[in-house]
């Protein structure tokens, strides 16, 4: 490979993970604290529960902890989202290659791909954040998870009293929310844009457009799977408060039913609906902007990641989308 050659490779490499990467800290920082106060719902015994709803909630940590309490875990995601913004967005658009024609349900299967791959970074790091966030409510003061200094110390600590297997705790339940929502989130995603892109004047979407289209997918995105991160979150959280609780996946759905009803399912999910809409928009807008800056080369494969939809949408692309 010649020095040229390298170089349009890193170039590359670069217009792709940078817009990425700068996108993905924006939107954690935009979002954390409504993430906190999801976590902390969820977790919560329904049988006695500590706040009476979100805005309860964010009082009650912002007045014993601070407002720096609304931050905690927050390393995590900002330390894996670089790796998990490539590997979702490098195998949804190599996944959707694979496809002569660029339909939904490509969209839907190469998401659900992308999903699947991810979950093994975002496994560890969801269980780091959701310990990290647990700290300083019920008995936490007692606990053995009181003492963590970061999310890689809690990290490491969860390593060396547990394992691996202790850092992959109900990995299955996140494979089964992350795929379907991941597929979910990017069929939705094309799904709005195509229909921005039939009745736009150009035949392109633009950048407030695709803003819209964002923020739908994730809304959608949650939606669909929002029941299993209410499971996923009390297995995680399970134990750090006292004595665990649930033996397993299908015990926290009988005991949830058992005390809360379908109710149990969805404490949180108002906040997270409202944090997904600017958290994604967020995350476009930033993308458009650096794609901007950065000057990147358009796609025309058509076979596009949501990196390649934001520049067709940065540079005013006519091609329209195709036909489901």
């Amino acid at each position: 490979m010649s020095g040229f050659t390298l170089v349009l490779h890193l170039k590359t490499a670069a217009s792709e993970i940078i817009p990425e990467s700068v996108a993905g800290f924006a939107g954690v920082l935009a979002g954390h604290p409504f993430d906190t106060v999801k976590v902390r719902l969820q977790a919560q015994d329904g049988r006695q529960p500590k706040y009476r709803g979100t805005f309860h909630c964010i009082s009650s940590i912002i007045r014993k902890e601070t407002v720096f309490g609304l931050f905690k875990g927050m390393a995590s995601p900002m330390l894996s989202l670089t790796f998990i913004n490539a590997l979702v967005f490098g195998v949804q658009a190599n996944v959707m290659r694979l496809f002569d024609t660029p339909t939904l349900f490509s969209h839907w299967a190469s998401g659900a791909t992308a999903g699947a791959i991810q979950s093994v970074i975002a496994g560890p790091m969801e269980l780091a954040k959701i310990r990290m966030q647990m700290e300083g409510i019920g008995e936490m003061e007692k606990s053995k998870y009181k003492n963590y200094h970061g999310s890689v110390n809690a990290l490491q600590k969860i390593f060396h009293t547990e394992g691996v297997r202790g850092l992959y705790r109900v990995y299955s339940v996140t494979l089964l929310r992350d795929s379907p929502a991941f597929g979910f989130y990017f069929v939705s995603y094309e799904a709005m844009c195509r229909q921005f892109a039939k009745y736009s004047e150009h035949g392109y979407v633009s950048i407030g457009q695709l803003l819209i289209a964002g923020g739908v997918g994730g809304v959608s995105s949650w939606c669909s799977t929002y029941a299993l991160d209410v499971v996923k979150t009390r297995l995680q959280a399970d134990g750090i408060n006292g004595a665990a609780r649930y033996s397993g996946a299908v015990d926290v759905i009988k005991q949830t039913f058992r005390d809360e009803g379908l109710r149990g399912f969805y404490r949180g999910l108002g906040i997270t609906l409202v944090r997904a809409f600017p958290v994604n928009a967020t995350t476009f807008t930033v993308v458009a902007v650096s794609l901007r800056v950065l000057n990147t080369e358009e796609d025309n494969t058509g076979h596009g990641s949501v990196a390649a939809m934001s520049k067709r949408s940065v540079l005013a692309a006519q091609e329209k989308p195709k036909d489901l």
